[in-house]
């Protein structure tokens, strides 16, 4: 089997070429699959399995052919949805399925313009030399997306690959795919959104710097700086915050805080279980350290209290309630490596 070029950009995890230039002029044989694949769910992870299977028993390359932007932020940016996950976020994801690298196509004027054919001759036997295609039943592709999985087989068979055509992939009765897990996460229902992602929904970012309000209410609290991604519903959330190593029980209230004055936008996380490592009196943190946000439960949505008093009683329950849960789940954060 051909090793991926030293040219190609390393995640960490996987080789990761980033445009055709990149793929070695031999790359193939290769089985592959194409897709956004945001969020990276039960379902991708499916056809990615399958992808890495084939290509360890016919001695190919398994990969996976993103893009970069997305294909909608690109063609209809005021109607391009929130995404799941970052693309660094989505490589690491990728790289979790087996495969053996990543290809991430820029998506620009240039790739739109491709017709199916052109896109299949160029980029998939051409460049990467595939055997074998993995797609769902919905795939489509060419300028227009005027092609699908039966114009993908009829190439096939002409340029000497097969096609696979995989069904969608149901959860507790429930039909797995990325606009289903976002329009889940945009309704606070982290649960079944965590049944089609096999995991919590997350948030990457880093720290600001807040209004002091935790501070003042007696909870070690941290603000998350400005984030581009999907964030599920305004309200307040049982979550997991991962700083440095350490995992820790939180609350976190997800909106625009009108009960101080003048609403203004944040995701502001109670720590609930916070523990000074050593002489330490507090986490120590910058606006670089990387902090990584587990969403678990929403408790309620956001609400204005008549008092900051009465936003306080609120706040213990909502502790309490959030205390519960993990004990119930047999959480015992923080601890190392989580």
């Amino acid at each position: 089997m051909n090793n991926p070029s030293s040219q190609a950009q390393d995640s960490g995890l996987v080789p990761v070429f980033r445009s055709l230039a990149e793929i070695p002029a031999a790359f193939g044989p290769s089985v592959a699959a194409i897709g956004n694949f945001d969020g990276v769910h039960l379902g991708h992870r499916n056809i990615l399995s399958a992808v890495a299977a084939e290509a360890r028993q016919i001695d190919a390359q398994s990969i996976a052919i993103t893009f970069d932007p997305h294909p909608e932020h690109f063609l209809r940016p005021g109607q391009a949805p929130g995404l799941l996950t970052p693309l660094a976020e989505r490589l690491r994801f990728l790289a979790g399925t087996g495969i053996d690298a990543v290809v991430v196509l820029p998506f620009d004027a240039a790739l739109a313009g491709l017709s199916a054919e052109q896109f299949v001759r160029g980029i998939l036997v051409a460049a990467l030399g595939v055997r074998s295609i993995h797609e769902g039943r919905s795939f489509r592709f060419g300028s227009g997306a005027v092609a699908g999985v039966r114009e993908l087989a009829a190439f096939g068979n002409q340029l000497g690959f097969t096609v696979r055509v995989h069904e969608a992939v149901c959860v507790h009765g429930l039909e797995i795919s990325s606009s289903a897990v976002r329009a889940l996460i945009a309704a606070g229902d982290m649960r079944r959104a965590r049944w089609m992602l096999g995991r919590p929904f997350a948030v990457l970012s880093t720290p600001a710097r807040g209004r002091g309000i935790g501070t003042r209410l007696l909870l070690p609290t941290v603000n998350l700086a400005s984030y581009s991604g999907l964030l599920p519903a305004f309200g307040v959330y049982v979550t997991r915050l991962n700083i440095n190593g350490r995992a820790f029980q939180a609350v976190t209230n997800l909106g625009n805080r009108p009960t101080f004055g003048e609403p203004s936008f944040a995701v502001e996380s109670h720590i609930l279980n916070f523990e000074p490592l050593g002489n330490s009196e507090a986490i120590a943190l910058d606006d670089q350290t990387p902090l990584e946000l587990e969403f678990l439960l929403r408790l309620r949505g956001e609400i204005q209290w008549p008092s900051p008093e009465a936003l306080k009683e609120q706040i213990f329950k909502d502790v309490a309630r959030a205390q519960r849960y993990f004990r119930l789940a047999g959480d015992h954060t923080p601890h190392e490596g989580a």
